[in-house]
């Protein structure tokens, strides 16, 4: 019996050096990544060729008319804003058409009538504004993106080489207010970056995109079916990412980051955000979602300090929980503060420890749920697929009524 007990505290040990191992090579990573990119060559605006961006929008997002004026305000020669929105009494139209008033120098414009190609909305949307697009270049962003003046300089750059087949980016944190928002921030310097930049050095290339801005051209949409073809994913940022990848071009990442404008959220809210990604991620690689479990730090810290306690090693439990502290902190810090150069997470970089609790319990609760709350209508996700659920089910059997009956 005591040797079991012994053999077991040794496992419990030793597999408590894994999230070290792995928070060590995040470092790495992440150090690598921004030091290379500071030190590459200024950038060559040469290549600018026409662009269209395109904004799928549903309700009025935490400074709407800001992010999208941003947008209106790029140091680009030509370019073009189209907005789609489903639902033609959607309350975020007033804030487009306020947008056509302030700035008429710009091309703007937006269309409400989307037709239903599949379960995902912003899919649905993206689909009638490729073809809505007047140019070949298509930058698409989510609704709560705020830009600099240089954004499309910076999105276009990496197109002007032809291996080249999709861009994507980081973000910094704007907003917020609350302690959700807080944790929900972190998320970028805590997980998001880092295991992109991990992935990105195991893999040798980037096989996914961020849906706060992908680049793409309307020959490599084409090239992998359109946005038509990913109308019942979930993860359509990361489809789109992996499939232009498979196809043999490169996916790159932006030098700089965009903004993300955070709302006043609630802590309800931010545990259903947090656990639409962690579903949607192990629908999308499921055996990489399982392997989190040596991603997940702060649990395996507190069983193996807990071990050594029990064993009288103060020493080593000690060892355990520092280690972590410093690792996972410097890790968030490397990536935020340093690499991204968002100062706005600095001063949060103390919550990282209720944000890993908060993501392992997430992640734990991921294997035991397939439904979703997305955008008020609730989803299941089957094998990366969306399937109404709820009031989603029931809007979708209204409209297929509306439609049979001729009701526009």
């Amino acid at each position: 019996m005591t040797e079991t007990v012994s053999l077991v505290r040794l496992a419990v040990l030793v597999l408590a050096i894994g999230p070290l191992v792995y928070y060590l090579l995040s470092l790495y990573c992440t150090v690598e990544y921004f030091r290379t990119l500071r030190s590459l060559p200024p950038r060559d605006d040469s290549f600018s060729p026409p662009v269209s961006i395109l904004k799928p929008v549903r309700g009025v997002d935490e400074g709407a008319y800001e992010n999208f004026a941003s947008y209106c305000r790029l140091d680009y020669p030509e370019y073009e804003l189209v907005f789609a929105m489903a639902d033609p009494q959607d309350p975020v139209i007033p804030v487009v058409q306020r947008l056509q008033r302030d700035f008429p120098e710009r091309s703007i414009r937006y269309v409400t009538d989307v037709p239903r190609v599949g379960e995902n909305n912003k899919v649905n949307s993206l689909c009638r504004l490729v073809k809505e697009a007047q140019y070949d270049l298509l930058v698409m962003t989510d609704s709560d993106v705020r830009v600099e003046r240089d954004y499309l300089r910076e999105v276009v750059a990496p197109l002007a080489d032809a291996r080249t087949g999709a861009v994507t980016s980081f973000y910094r944190c704007m907003g917020g207010g609350t302690l959700a928002a807080d944790l929900d921030m972190l998320g970028m310097c805590m997980d998001s970056a880092p295991s992109a930049l991990v992935a990105r050095r195991l893999e040798g290339r980037v096989q996914f995109a961020f849906g706060w801005t992908v680049a793409t051209s309307k020959e490599r949409l084409a090239e992998i079916g359109g946005w038509e073809s990913m109308a019942n994913h979930h993860s359509d940022d990361f489809e789109l990412g992996n499939r232009i990848a498979c196809k043999g071009h490169r996916v790159e990442l932006m030098r700089q980051p965009v903004w993300m404008v955070f709302p006043e959220e609630t802590f309800g809210d931010f545990l259903r955000h947090e656990l639409r990604w962690a579903i949607g991620l192990r629908n999308v690689r499921p055996a990489g979602y399982a392997g989190m479990i040596f991603t997940h730090g702060l649990p395996w810290a507190i069983l193996a300090a807990s071990v050594a306690a029990a064993a009288g090693w103060a020493g080593l439990a000690v060892f355990y929980v520092v280690a972590y502290l410093i690792l996972r902190i410097g890790v968030a810090y490397a990536a935020g503060v340093w690499g991204l150069q968002d100062r706005t997470v600095a001063a949060k970089l103390w919550l990282a420890p209720v944000r890993d609790a908060v993501s392992a319990a997430v992640w734990f609760a991921g294997f035991f749920t397939d439904r979703i709350l997305w955008r008020g209508l609730e989803y299941r996700v089957r094998d990366r697929l969306l399937e109404p659920a709820g009031d989603a089910r029931a809007a979708r059997l209204a409209g297929q009524e509306r439609n049979a009956r001729g009701i526009k």
